[in-house]
């Protein structure tokens, strides 16, 4: 399923995540200009390598995670990540307010990290890419706005359709695609890289237990949870709708 937007409007502009789309897309930028050996000396430079981390450089490991989380492993790695950014990040940046979203987005990025490495710690294939942190705006989403509603692009066979999903549910298949992929990929070894499932698992367990602990702007806990759309009580949000949405209106490395 690929989302196409979602029907919550967010009442502040997300300034922190056009910052985190721009620089991951300068950083995509940079790295197409790059050929043979110094593209991959830029990612094993800059990205996160687990057994880095357990011979006992964990203050270089620990800035190669931030670093990996603006570095991707192809177009559609990047072209994937930057769309459920664009797509689910407004609302949470709106709903933790712009300084606690960024706070937040790095935390769930090292999460990430973290939780791939718990499951790799000698792998000296190097982490990249978005995923993890951006695995962390979904978990908050699912959290803040349960009940509203995604516009998804799905194929069903041959058969491609368009339908209104709730959030839940359309994030909850999400969530469990990865934990299915990634509990079968244990005792595999991949020499070559692959995905990291288990930094997006790590990053959406992430997203959801901070949000939590933050809750929302705007008092203990973040305030009234009706002030939002798509929130536990979002009826004075919600439109009704037709049910046909607003259109009637293999590298070597892992990719995060």
């Amino acid at each position: 399923m690929i989302p196409l937007r979602d029907i919550n409007h967010a009442a502040t502009r997300p300034f922190a995540t056009y910052a985190i789309l721009a620089a991951n897309t300068a950083v995509f930028l940079y790295q197409l200009t790059l050929q043979g050996n110094a593209e991959h000396s830029f990612i094993f430079e800059h990205g996160f390598v687990p057994r880095d981390f357990s011979r006992g450089d964990q203050l270089g490991a620990f800035v190669d995670a931030l670093t990996s989380m603006f570095m991707h492993g192809g177009l559609m790695h990047f072209a994937s990540n930057m769309w459920f950014l664009h797509v689910f990040g407004d609302n949470v940046e709106d709903a933790l307010g712009t300084r606690r979203y960024v706070g937040f987005y790095l935390a769930c990025g090292l999460v990430a990290a973290a939780a791939q490495y718990a499951i790799k710690p000698d792998s000296a294939i190097p982490m990249v890419g978005a995923s993890g942190a951006i695995a962390g705006v979904l978990g908050a989403y699912l959290k803040l706005f349960p009940r509203a509603r995604v516009l998804a692009l799905i194929p069903i066979f041959i058969i491609i359709t368009v339908r209104e999903l709730p959030a839940v549910l359309f994030l909850a298949i999400w969530f469990g695609f990865q934990l299915l992929q990634g509990v079968g990929s244990l005792g595999i070894s991949v020499e070559g890289g692959g995905v990291a499932f288990f930094a997006h698992i790590g990053g959406f367990v992430a997203g959801v237990a901070l949000v939590m602990i933050l809750g929302r702007r705007g008092g203990p806990r973040g305030g009234p949870r009706g002030a939002y759309p798509g929130g536990d009580d979002d009826r004075r949000w919600r439109r009704p709708s037709s049910g046909r949405g607003p259109f009637y209106q293999g590298r070597r490395d892992w990719d995060a």
